[in-house]
């Protein structure tokens, strides 16, 4: 009985490991790197808009992205056709945070500190902004953003 305890007891110890490990899923080490892929083209969107990227900065959006600002509602178009008049000197982006409401979408928010001049007006400031990101044909899009003046 007491070989039959010994050979239970070390058993134990050699699957514990095994079984808390199954315990604990590879998703969150996934979902982090599923927000950092996100905050990533989120930044790359932005920087291609800041050298007036087009190109790289289409590639990014979905076809049938929009934006909601102040100023209206714009779709891709008109948001590439904004970026020749813009001068985006300088921009940061703090408190990035992204959830997935399903696995094919993501919703980042965050806050943008801004130095830009649009058409000759000054723009620059902090807006609190939160974009929408769909994965299309394994490929993650954006295909909404907004930002409004922080108070």
């Amino acid at each position: 009985m007491e070989k039959q305890f010994i050979l239970f007891c070390v058993t134990l110890v050699a699957v514990a490991p095994v079984c808390l490990a199954q315990g604990s899923s590879a998703k969150p080490a996934k979902s982090a790197s599923n927000e950092t892929a996100i905050t990533d083209l989120e930044t790359s969107a932005w920087e291609a808009y800041k050298n007036k990227q087009a190109d790289a900065f289409k590639k990014l959006m979905s076809k049938d992205y929009y934006g909601a600002y102040a100023e209206g509602i714009k779709n891709l178009d008109a948001e590439v056709a904004d970026m020749a008049k813009a001068d985006l000197r300088d921009y940061s982006l703090a408190d990035m945070k992204v959830v997935f409401p399903s696995t094919d979408v993501a919703v980042i928010t965050y806050k943008s500190t801004i130095q830009q001049t649009s058409e000759g007006k000054d723009m620059s400031g902090t807006y609190n902004s939160g974009s929408i990101w769909v994965k299309k044909g394994g490929k993650w899009l954006e295909i909404f953003h907004t930002e409004v003046k922080a108070q």
